[in-house]
């Protein structure tokens, strides 16, 4: 043990000793955090006690913040929810979240891509983007997908989805669209290599999720020419 260490652990050990020596407690100097000189050992307890409340109201405003941000989130999420609501046709709803996610939440490259829906019938432009086909990895990617993933890292036949704008594109949103099984993939992306990372969460992105598979499983069940189970007696 150095000498250091067993003075520390001698004034441990002997809670009384500045009680016992109150002459040697007010002539001790310790060095000023941030100015060089020299304090008594009261003004350096009221630097450290300020440095801890700096930090905790630094904390304080750090959740002030978060707090609104996601109350602004929360509204657009509502916003676009009534949106999806009102919808009344696949195309329309396609449309509509395209505009949403841009204006809203200032996500321009965007691009969807649905699978088995061939029941849609005379409802879905089957020439529109979205019903492009799409690989079966593709597919078994989506189906596998238990969270919507962030990052930089991208499958090559994905990227490839954003056509002219794929070379400049740093940072991506997957989130996969199911019902009892998956069905489609929504994709968002950005230049900015920060927008979507890897340990960003990810509650919002699955609600988008949920919102745009229900909202297109309800237009596909009220599409004309959706087949309809009739009892039998």
């Amino acid at each position: 043990m150095t000498t250091s260490e067993e003075i520390a652990q001698y004034l441990q050990d002997h809670p009384q000793f500045f009680e016992e020596n109150p002459d040697l407690m007010e002539s001790l100097r310790f060095p000023h955090p941030y100015e060089g000189r020299a304090i008594s050992i009261n003004e350096r307890q009221v630097a450290m006690l300020r440095d801890k409340n700096r930090l905790l109201q630094n904390r304080l405003q750090e959740l002030v913040d978060v707090g609104e941000k996601n109350d602004v989130i929360g509204e657009k999420m509502h916003r676009l929810t009534v949106a999806l609501l009102g919808f009344d046709s696949l195309p329309e709803m396609l449309h509509g979240l395209q505009y949403h996610l841009c204006e809203d939440f200032s996500i321009p490259h965007v691009v969807l891509r649905l699978w088995q829906i061939d029941e849609l019938g005379t409802q879905a432009d089957l020439s529109s983007p979205e019903f492009n086909q799409t690989s079966g990895n593709v597919h078994i990617l989506a189906q596998g997908m238990p969270h919507p993933y962030c990052g930089p890292e991208i499958d090559d036949e994905i990227r490839q989805w954003f056509e002219m704008d794929a070379e400049y594109l740093q940072s991506f949103a997957v989130i996969p669209l199911k019902k009892q099984s998956g069905f489609g993939l929504l994709v968002m992306a950005s230049p900015e290599v920060e927008r979507f990372f890897p340990d960003m969460g990810t509650l919002y992105l699955e609600r988008l999720g949920d919102m745009v598979s229900s909202s297109i499983t309800r237009l596909i069940q009220q599409a004309p020419g959706t087949a309809t189970c009739e009892s039998t007696s």
